[in-house]
């Protein structure tokens, strides 16, 4: 059953959403009553996800693809227009992390894969959707940032960067949609249980800084936790919030 958050029978993309925050927030936003398009790069944990919520009573679809690659990025909007009649929330949440390598040991290959998925993705994907979140008359778009957003201590080179430009593309939508009827805020989560994988070497520079860091990182918070913040954000509650980039962490940003 819905809530009274003015959710109900919004069309709202999720991407990332076969795990973890993605997921979370997906299930959050069926419950509230919206419509839901699960973009995932893999299709049997999105398929999965629509399952969710068509069981619980709710309305979704599913896109699989990577959405570095633009044909995707078009079919993610065009499915959704066609399945729910425009889009009023995008969530860009699909992310990969890095080896938590420093600049002088990020390779091309992880600095250009770190950057692809986790700002460029995001900038294709929010340029397709704007015409329909601009007719909505009261489109969101919500981005999921990082500690990584607001600090050097929290990930390697490539993460950091492109966690920095998330920030930074969220803060500019917000300037220059907000008189267009688009809001654009960003959650910054802190350590959350999620299966985003990190693969390093304990004995590489950027690592053994970054891991001295991170016993100030507090507790893991579970992904519906962020999803609360996500649906928050892409909500009539927060109308008059906009270029923020909110800390869900615990506190961990204060120390």
């Amino acid at each position: 059953m819905d809530t009274a958050t003015g959710l109900r029978g919004r069309s709202v993309i999720v991407t990332g959403a076969g795990s973890g925050i993605g997921r979370a927030a997906a299930l959050r936003f069926a419950a509230e009553g919206a419509n839901v398009l699960i973009a995932d790069l893999d299709g049997e944990r999105a398929r999965a996800v629509v399952a969710e919520v068509e069981a619980a009573g709710g309305t979704a679809v599913s896109v699989v693809g990577d959405l570095g690659d633009r044909t995707v990025v078009q079919r993610v909007v065009a499915t959704a227009v066609e399945a729910f009649g425009g889009i009023d929330v995008l969530v860009n949440n699909a992310g990969v992390m890095d080896r938590m390598s420093a600049a002088g040991d990020t390779g091309d290959e992880e600095w250009e894969t770190v950057l692809r998925v986790n700002l460029t993705a995001p900038f294709l994907l929010t340029r397709a959707a704007l015409p329909y979140l601009m007719a909505s008359g009261s489109g969101a778009i919500v981005n999921t940032a990082s500690e990584a957003a607001l600090r050097g201590s929290a990930a390697g080179a490539a993460y950091t960067v492109s966690k920095h430009g998330i920030a930074g593309l969220t803060k500019s939508l917000a300037v220059m949609y907000r008189d267009k009827g688009v809001r654009a805020n960003a959650v910054a989560p802190g350590g959350t249980a999620t299966n985003i994988r990190v693969e390093i070497d304990q004995e590489a520079l950027g690592p053994s800084v970054v891991m001295s860091y991170l016993a100030n990182a507090g507790r893991v918070c579970d992904p519906d936790e962020q999803a609360a913040a996500i649906v928050f954000l892409a909500s009539p509650a927060a109308a008059n919030v906009n270029g923020v980039i909110l800390a869900v962490d615990n506190g961990w940003s204060a120390v």
